[in-house]
């Protein structure tokens, strides 16, 4: 018997078979979403590629809001349902999950391989057993994570990306692009998006990008225009990271993961600069660690913590 992970974002959709509590490497796949119109022909493609194992389990972890068991992806056109999985997939007991629940779940079981310090706190500080994930990629979502006594970890849902930005951050952007260039942000995801920085970019410059990719390429071979946007991308981000830590005191540290997070690996010191920026409460910033999410299977992981 086997279990089918998934985790599935608006680029792509990558699935694995776990046995015996252990993922099969030779069994993770990868898909372009813009190959398929649904996630029910990638399952039935991938199973029909692994020669249709026995399910005992499924648990998907989707980039899109969970509720009642059925989820839609925030930023492509699929729904999905945990019963029409079951009946798909004829397993005994199907789970869907928010993407970066999955990484909450995960948290504790990433190696240190897979996980970079963007910034240490000091050794000797009080814990809660709380931590934080804060998902900036494809789109942006947190997840809140509670170590619990007995073992293990509880992971709460929530849709970060949606709210409204900041004031501080709102008034420190419409200083810089003016604003009548603030429509473009309207919510947190919205800014700080891969599609965000290419709007920044935007409207700072008037220039258009496709890609943030493309700006974060520029910057690195001394685009002045685009290390200029970077500068106040990242200070920005910082400045959020820092509302985060108050909000959801995450002393356990507070794991960064996505496109647009790993892009901070070479901007440690801006963004630590910003994050310890405010003097307000600063010693709860101080107190939390920032950590990056290398590892592409951590969400797998989470799915299988999930369903264990």
């Amino acid at each position: 018997m086997a279990m089918l992970l998934a985790d599935v974002g608006g680029t792509n959709a990558r699935l694995a078979l776990a046995r015996n509590g252990v993922i099969e490497e030779s069994t993770i796949t990868r898909y372009r979403g813009d190959d398929y119109d649904s996630f029910d022909k990638v399952v039935q493609t991938y199973l029909t590629e692994q020669d249709n194992p026995r399910l005992s389990a499924v648990c998907v972890a989707v980039a899109g809001p969970v509720s009642g068991g059925k989820a839609e992806l925030t930023n492509r056109d699929w729904d999905f349902a945990e019963d029409r999985l079951a009946r798909l997939t004829d397993a005994d007991h199907v789970r869907l999950i928010n993407d970066l629940t999955a990484l909450g779940y995960a948290t504790d079981r990433i190696s240190p391989e897979g996980l970079s310090q963007l910034r240490a706190a000091p050794v000797h500080r009080a814990l809660n057993g709380q931590s934080l994930v804060v998902g900036a990629g494809t789109g942006f979502n947190v997840c809140p994570v509670h170590q619990m006594p007995q073992g293990g970890v509880l992971c709460r849902e929530a849709e970060e990306g949606h709210t409204s930005l900041p004031a501080n951050i709102a008034l420190r952007l419409a200083d810089r692009v003016g604003a009548g260039q603030m429509a473009a942000f309207f919510s947190t995801e919205e800014t700080f998006a891969g599609r965000g920085l290419a709007q920044m970019h935007r409207a700072m410059h008037g220039v258009e990008v496709d890609r943030a990719e493309t700006i974060s390429t520029a910057a690195m071979q001394g685009d002045p225009q685009a290390e200029e946007t970077y500068r106040l991308f990242t200070e920005l981000f910082g400045l959020l990271l820092r509302e985060l830590a108050l909000r959801f005191m995450p002393l356990n540290g507070m794991y960064l993961a996505g496109s647009v997070a790993r892009s901070f690996a070479h901007r440690t010191e801006q963004l630590e600069a910003a994050f310890l920026a405010e003097p307000y409460m600063r010693h709860i910033p101080e107190n939390t660690p920032l950590l990056l999410i290398r590892d592409d299977m951590a969400a797998l992981q989470g799915c299988l913590a999930a369903i264990t």
